[in-house]
């Protein structure tokens, strides 16, 4: 296993674009709360409701009005999620990157995330989060666009879009590049010896397990 082995040098496909303060209520209402993440049919209907709770008018800007997914929609209509300040504030819930993961999203680029919301993304394998600190991308990028996340180099990952002709460099993946190449923390934890290898399931596969480590970084 290389040290990058699970990240990608590349992610492809059209960007789904929101703006400031999704909290995590919108990006999974807690009505489907009850849905069991450790059952695999329940699992996947997590993305069939994911970003559900975002207003109308904020869905898919500059527009709005373009639902991020629907029921019954196979995962990876739009893999790649720019947003504005504060993605992921709200509750601590581990179902919200899980929801996203299983729509088939698999970076969010955002100018800044609440911290847990951050650390869930990471510690459960769950997605890549990557920060944006020139322009404002979420007013500039729209709905649709085709982009291409460039992490060959994970000091400088850039994001490329198409339409545009444009590419940003976004801040790098720093210390959070291990704990993402090894899929999760606990796995990551288990190449550094810290604790036990197991013959169980990981918290990736688990889905949204209490994830001790995360909410209390």
């Amino acid at each position: 296993m290389t040290a990058r082995s699970r990240v990608p040098d590349v992610i492809k496909g059209p960007i789904y674009v929101v703006g400031d303060n999704i909290d995590t209520d919108q990006i999974i209402p807690a009505q489907y709360l009850s849905l069991d993440p450790t059952h695999p049919e329940e699992r996947k209907k997590f993305g069939w409701y994911a970003l559900a709770g975002v207003p109308e008018n904020g869905q898919g800007l500059p527009k709005g009005s373009t639902p991020f997914s629907k029921e019954g929609q196979p995962p990876g209509r739009f893999p790649i999620i720019v947003a504005g300040k504060n993605f992921g504030c709200g509750s601590s819930r581990e179902h919200a990157p899980l929801a996203l993961q299983e729509a088939g999203v698999r970076a969010v680029i955002s100018e800044f995330y609440a911290r847990i919301f951050f650390r869930n993304c990471v510690n459960g394998g769950y997605l890549i989060p990557c920060e944006t600190h020139q322009e404002r991308l979420c007013g500039v990028i729209e709905t649709g666009m085709e982009g291409e996340l460039i992490l060959s180099n994970p000091s400088r990952p850039t994001l490329y879009v198409t339409a545009l002709k444009t590419s940003w460099t976004l801040g790098p993946l720093g210390e959070i590049l291990p704990i993402l190449a090894a899929g999760d923390l606990f796995s990551y934890a288990r190449e550094l010896g810290l604790i036990a290898q197991s013959t169980g399931h990981s918290t990736h596969e688990h889905g949204a397990d209490a994830n001790t480590e995360a909410r209390n970084d």
